[in-house]
């Protein structure tokens, strides 16, 4: 109960010791201020753009692998280039062969002009895949239908599309029975998706869907080589089983010797993730440090202070010390308002970033979480008492006659 009370009446005098020196706590706090909201804005930001990007990249599915020539990782495209092809027989060998894929589907991409009675939009993504990638990758049909295998098998010219291009050639009226030109073929309408928005700043609403077969009838032509296999697998969690499987398959597809790399490209979701992670984990920790130097200045400062109002204050303490103040009172006094200067620093701090991710949330996404604002006033408040150690050790360390003598 004692020591509940010195506790209490260390942190009145302490308040009231701040409260006579307004002025001073407040411009000793701005270097922790600015610490603290540097740190926070740089975690705030990397956070928002990992969460968008995570959202964004939903639609290629967590259990879903994309094999290619080309890796996403970013390897040394001189190398990649030197690839051989991909090859449609994959797809049914695969099939065949793995136990880990439940659909799959070649993937051919381009982009092409579409037009409908005069209105023409250019470079629109015209993807070729079979009925099994609406399956590996589901798209939600704001109206119509996907088309079927019996269409892909007769080579049938239907179409689904996106929002952009309905919207654009059919901006008062159902795209649903209505033939546009992709080239110079006529494609029947048969489905519409949702809006699905952007990611990287490119609409995914700017494409039209069509039988594999036609795409490589139509378009494809003799050194097109832009075929990837979309293979989607029993669940998320077996994603790595499906890599593994897939990889044993194409290197005995591609006949490549034990001691040969692997000569395609085998990508996931998680590799774009794990890329742009990367990326920012150097933004992240260059915005840490900075913010660090920040609190270290701050700190630095809030020591100086201290050793300051030591010296202001050295009757102060004789006087406490021959009422029968003890050495920690007067070390827990100053370390308790070391401690709140940089604590209401870090709440000014986590404050400002908040309203500074605010405001930049309408052009950069930002994401604050609960425990990063917690961290942010509790690191603060270490800060404090590490700085404020010294001052605090050497106030409870005067002597009460020498302290009562100085004034």
């Amino acid at each position: 109960m004692r020591f509940l009370i010195d506790v209490i009446n260390g942190l009145r005098i302490a308040f009231g010791a701040l409260r006579a020196n307004k002025l001073r706590a407040s411009l000793t706090t701005l270097g922790i201020v600015i610490g603290v909201m540097t740190v926070i804005m740089m975690v705030v930001i990397v956070m928002g753009l990992n969460k968008a990007l995570r959202s964004q990249l939903e639609f290629l599915g967590a259990e879903t692998v994309y094999i290619s020539r080309w890796d996403w990782n970013g390897n040394d495209w001189r190398d990649m280039i030197k690839r051989r092809d991909m090859e449609l027989r994959y797809v049914d060998a695969l099939r065949k062969e793995s136990r880990e894929i439940e659909a799959i589907s070649p993937f051919y991409d381009q982009q092409m002009n579409v037009s409908f009675r005069g209105a023409t939009l250019s470079r629109v993504n015209i993807q070729g895949v079979s009925e099994e990638f609406f399956l590996t990758n589901p798209k939600d049909l704001a109206e119509g239908r996907v088309f079927t295998g019996q269409e892909v098998s007769r080579n049938a010219n239907v179409t689904v599309i996106g929002q952009d291009v309905a919207a654009q050639l059919f901006p008062d009226q159902s795209a649903i029975g209505k033939e546009l030109k992709i080239g110079a073929w006529n494609f029947e309408v048969i489905g519409v998706t949702t809006k699905y928005g952007k990611v990287f700043g490119q609409s995914w609403d700017n494409f039209c869907v069509i039988p594999y077969g036609v795409f490589e009838k139509r378009f494809a032509g003799r050194n097109f080589d832009g075929l990837t296999i979309v293979a989607k697998g029993r669940s998320a969690d077996r994603i790595e089983d499906l890599q593994w499987e897939v990889t044993g398959i194409m290197r005995r597809l591609r006949h490549l010797d034990p001691r040969e790399v692997n000569d395609f490209g085998l990508n996931t979701q998680s590799a774009i993730l794990d890329q742009f992670n990367q990326m920012t984990a150097a933004v992240y920790a260059g915005g840490i440090i900075i913010g660090l130097i920040s609190l270290i200045v701050g700190g630095i400062g809030i020591m100086n202070i201290m050793l300051v109002s030591v010296t202001e204050r050295t009757s102060e303490i004789g006087l406490r010390k021959a009422l029968g103040a003890k050495r920690w009172n007067i070390a827990w006094q100053f370390l308790t308002e070391s401690a709140v200067i940089c604590a209401v620093g870090g709440i000014v701090g986590v404050g400002l970033a908040a309203l500074v991710s605010q405001a930049l949330n309408n052009v950069l996404p930002t994401y604050m979480p609960m425990w990063i604002v917690l961290v942010g006033v509790l690191f603060s408040a270490v800060v404090g008492i590490f700085f404020g150690l010294y001052p605090s050790v050497k106030a409870a360390s005067l002597s009460p006659i020498e302290a009562l003598r100085a004034d």
